[in-house]
C-alpha cells in the first residue's frame, strides 16, 4: 500500500491542475486548482459532498443513489467518468473531463493515505 501511494503522489501531478489537497486545519498537502474539489478526506466521504462545491447533475444523481467514494470506486472514476456517473446511479456527463487510462488505483490509494 506504501509503494502504490508513493506512484500515487507522483501520479496525482496530472490531476493538480483542477485539484487541490488542503487538509482539514489549512495546511496545503498539494496546492492546485480550484476548478474541481478539494480532494482531502474524500475516500469515506458521500460523493459531491464537498461544501460550498457547485457539482454537475450527473455527480449528484450518483450522490443521490448513495454512492460513497472509495479506493476501488475513485480508480473506476477516473477512466472514464462520464460512464462512471452513467453505471452509478447519474445520468449525463461528468464536469471531469480529464481521463486517467492507468494509475487510477495508486491515485486513490495516495488519496486514502492522506487522512486516517
Amino acid at each position: 500500500a506504501v509503494e502504490a501511494a508513493a506512484k500515487g503522489e507522483a501520479d496525482f501531478k496530472k490531476c493538480k491542475a483542477c485539484h487541490s489537497i488542503i487538509a482539514d486545519d489549512g495546511t496545503a498537502i498539494v496546492k492546485g486548482g480550484k476548478v474541481g474539489p478539494n480532494l482531502y478526506g474524500v475516500v469515506g466521504r458521500p460523493a459531491a459532498s464537498y461544501p460550498d462545491f457547485n457539482y454537475g447533475d450527473g455527480i449528484k444523481g450518483a450522490a443521490a443513489a448513495g454512492l460513497v467514494w472509495d479506493e476501488a470506486l475513485i480508480a473506476e472514476y477516473v477512466v472514464d467518468p462520464t460512464k462512471f456517473i452513467d453505471s452509478h446511479g447519474g445520468t449525463g456527463a461528468s464536469k471531469m473531463t480529464f481521463k486517467l487510462p492507468k494509475g487510477g488505483e495508486h491515485v486513490a490509494a495516495y488519496l486514502a493515505s492522506l487522512k486516517k
